[in-house]
């Protein structure tokens, strides 16, 4: 079957109009889109309770239940995605299937096509597949998720399971109070209400929600040589000390299959876990080390305190870096956090520099990105440092920017003039003008990027700063 995707045949740097919002911006509305570009949706946030899907395939808008936040709409708001829905519980399956009550999990066809994982099913802990089809028997209340491999047991009722299916985090801005902090689940087209606890007493200015983990971007591989309660062994290692704290770890195969947890500490050639094993590690054990999938850092709000959201404990913390950031974040700052660069030297795994930073654009027309070490510091306390950037183009009211690999792709405040930063390189090369008029520039970020899976070609779109087109360029990744 032949069906249109919005490819195009040839390669020309010329912006195409997209199917306008159907919403005008203002100050504060954004989109959320995943860093990794290979999600088909991305959420418009226009107001408090006005909020759309939109399928870069199709390229169309949907309006999506309200998620009613708290506090003020306006600067500040910002979100982001994560890549596994909420946890859902089994009612029961065979090897090649999990079913599940529609009445608690109305679990939409959107989960076709997208990664399961099994993370509390016994000996099928930590099993992943790929969803091949789905039967949703309203007659019966039954929803049928059928996957392409044969899990190592029959799925149970006591078993639970999540899908890349994604979750969106949104945080409102004005005065901190329950409801200004929500997600929603894409699968079940639900929003829940989230901690706020620790949190300042109000939120505004400009904002940023960041996560560090993608799925699939793993940064080293292993098989450990021994363990223990609260460590995994790899005798072959040379690693930097401390040079993966705050990642994860996780237990892909073998002994303790399914396990992950947080980094605390490591050694040359012991890690340390900062909650122990349910199983130990032995010798069998093999291991993935990515970016910890639990933590949320929220920066902005003209201070340099940030924050970091624990999704498994509902909490926020109060980060208290060893080294505190230079100068507060102003109007057109950024938040970013680089994973796999494709860099020799920044995936050298033992001194990784990948999935380490949050590169943050300070704005208020300042040429300084200020650099978050999340493994910096002591106690993973994280450290900041300032970067000053091969360039002169500031940032200031109006300006966006997104991150894809190696690059932060930044459009300058209200020109349509639009700017690529090498983090490997540290320097800001020109990309592309759009010749289509912006409109007043307003606080929000509008640009993001999205992969055409499978090739080295990307697109990299923009929503009006006020206003409802919406606008992309071809990009060839390098």
């Amino acid at each position: 079957m032949i069906t249109q995707k919005n490819t195009a045949l040839l390669h020309r740097k010329e912006f195409q109009m997209m199917t306008p919002a159907p919403t005008a911006t203002a100050a504060g509305a954004f989109v959320v889109a995943p860093d990794s570009g290979n999600f088909n949706l991305a959420l418009y946030v226009a107001s408090a309770t006005v909020h759309y899907l939109y399928s870069h395939d199709d390229d169309g808008f949907v309006q999506i239940p309200s998620g009613a936040l708290a506090g003020l709409f306006g600067a500040g708001a910002c979100g982001v995605y994560h890549s596994w829905s909420q946890n859902y519980t089994a009612n029961g399956g065979t090897s090649t299937s999990v079913t599940v009550a529609a009445a608690t999990h109305n679990i939409s066809v959107l989960a076709v096509g997208q990664a399961i994982e099994f993370v509390s099913a016994g000996t099928a802990s930590g099993f992943r597949s790929t969803v091949s089809s789905m039967i949703n028997n309203a007659g019966t209340g039954t929803i049928t998720i059928n996957f392409n491999t044969s899990a190592p047991t029959t799925i149970l009722s006591t078993h639970t399971f999540r899908l890349t299916t994604g979750r969106f985090y949104v945080m409102n801005a004005g005065t901190i109070a329950a409801g200004i902090f929500r997600v929603y689940d894409v699968a079940t087209l639900t929003w829940t209400s989230l901690g706020t606890t620790n949190l300042p007493a109000t939120w505004a200015t400009d904002g940023k929600l960041v996560i560090a983990y993608n799925y699939g971007e793993i940064f080293a591989t292993g098989t450990a040589t021994a363990g223990a309660a609260t460590t995994l062994t790899n005798s072959a290692k040379n690693w930097t000390v401390n040079q993966w704290t705050s990642y994860q770890i996780r237990i892909t195969a073998g002994t303790g299959m399914g396990q992950t947890r947080t980094i605390a500490s490591i050694t040359a050639t012991i890690i340390t876990v900062g909650t122990a094993w349910t199983t130990t590690p032995d010798a069998t054990s093999v291991y993935a080390i990515e970016a910890n999938e639990d933590y949320l850092y929220l920066l902005g709000n003209a201070a340099v305190t940030m924050y970091r959201y624990s999704i498994s404990g509902n909490t926020w913390t109060v980060m208290a870096p060893t080294v505190a950031r230079a100068a507060v974040p102003s109007t057109g700052m950024s938040a970013s956090s680089v994973g796999n660069t494709n860099d020799v030297l920044w995936e050298d795994e033992n001194n990784i520099l990948e999935g380490r930073y949050i590169y943050s654009f300070r704005g208020g027309a300042s040429a300084v990105i200020d650099r978050f070490d999340i493994a910096g510091g002591t106690a993973g306390a994280g450290a900041w440092a300032t970067v000053t950037y091969v360039g002169t183009e500031t940032f200031t009211t109006g300006s966006s920017a997104f991150v894809m690999g190696k690059w932060i792709y930044i459009r300058q405040n209200a020109t349509n003039r639009f700017f690529k930063y090498s983090v490997t390189d540290n320097v800001i090369v020109p990309f592309t003008t759009d010749l289509y008029p912006d409109a007043a520039a307003v606080l929000g970020n509008k640009i993001w990027v999205k992969n055409l899976v499978g090739s080295n070609i990307s697109w990299v779109y923009a929503l009006s700063n006020s206003g409802i087109p919406l606008r992309r360029v071809m990009n060839i990744s390098n």
